[in-house]
């Protein structure tokens, strides 16, 4: 229970330690935030001029911080904010921050989990075969295509798609999270095309993530199969096929799960780039226009979100890992 107090505790400040890291920063930003909020407004307004009270005030609504007051107050009231679930409201979009995350959150959480469960299941496997036939042409040559597929950035692969698959063959959308004209239900027509605007997206994140898996399953396999137990377990009698499941393929999958959970959290930023090519609204997307467009609230506030998924998705790995191997003792030691 303390180790469980402790880790909870530590990822408490760590994402407190970000927020402040955070609001510092974008206040060190040339122009800052106050001064870019008071030039958009003063565009929409066709050139008039605004009171430093009247800015005060939208500075307070959009970001929730008081420009008069010192720096360590206009934190303080950030803060308190965030803890009341008010990210304040987009410069660009004019909407709640809340509003636009949790719109786009579901079809990046869509994107990722199908591309980390199709990429860790795929890995799994040729990695299990590899270690199996150890040596052959089979796994020397999945060695190969392995490590260059690992090499490759996935926006190299998405760019790529999206010029062959999309522009030069036509065969599947290069854009897009659903066809225009659909409205949204469980019919499907509406089913179908977010099935097809996610292939390509979820493609890229796959082809260029299961080789390295797989050299990490087959080493793992390798130094399984070469342990005393299988051999006592050959020698009882005990089938082949049992063999390689329940004993090699169950043990050499436990060190992998750590790397499962944590992927889950740090390809939210890898989804930056990967939603703009292909123009597919998830949080990648609008904080990469955030960031273009300089709209601090939305920008702080998608970031802040990433932030805190990747740290319970360690988290949880951390406090779950000693369920899921026995071997490993809770609070041993870090399983990252």
């Amino acid at each position: 229970m303390r180790y469980i107090v402790r880790r909870v505790g530590q990822s408490i400040l760590t994402v407190l330690s970000v927020v402040v890291l955070t609001f510092l920063l974008v206040r060190a930003m040339p122009g800052g935030p106050v001064d870019y909020l008071r030039a958009q407004l003063m565009q929409s307004r066709t050139g008039n001029q605004i009171s430093m009270s009247e800015l005060q005030s939208l500075a307070a609504e959009y970001m929730n911080i008081h420009p008069g007051e010192p720096i360590w107050m206009q934190l303080w009231y950030y803060i308190s904010s965030l803890a009341q679930g008010d990210l304040g409201r987009s410069i660009w979009y004019g909407e709640p921050v809340v509003d636009i995350i949790i719109k786009s959150a579901p079809w990046t959480l869509f994107l990722l989990t199908t591309s980390i469960i199709l990429t860790f299941a795929i890995g799994i496997v040729l990695g299990a075969v590899m270690a199996y036939k150890e040596g052959s042409w089979f796994d020397n040559g999945s060695t190969v295509v392995s490590m260059f597929l690992n090499s490759v950035p996935y926006f190299i692969a998405a760019l790529l798609f999206v010029y062959v698959v999309s522009i030069q063959l036509s065969l599947l959308p290069a854009s897009g999270n659903v066809a225009s004209g659909l409205d949204a239900s469980f019919s499907v027509a509406y089913v179908g095309s977010i099935i097809e605007h996610s292939i390509l997206p979820i493609l890229s994140l796959v082809i260029t993530g299961f080789g390295g898996i797989s050299l990490g399953m087959r080493g793992n396999a390798i130094k399984e199969i070469g342990e005393e137990y299988i051999r006592v377990a050959h020698l009882r009698g005990v089938s082949g096929r049992r063999i390689a499941t329940r004993y090699v393929g169950r043990n050499a999958v436990l060190p992998l799960y750590t790397q499962f959970m944590i992927s889950i959290g740090f390809m939210f930023g890898g989804s930056v780039i990967l939603e703009q090519i292909f123009a597919y609204p998830g949080l990648g997307y609008y904080l990469l226009t955030a960031i273009n467009a300089r709209d601090y609230p939305l920008m702080m506030g998608i970031f802040i979100t990433i932030t805190v998924a990747v740290v319970i998705c360690i988290l949880f790995a951390d406090l779950t890992y000693s369920k899921v191997d026995p071997r490993v003792s809770s609070g041993s030691g870090e399983s990252y």
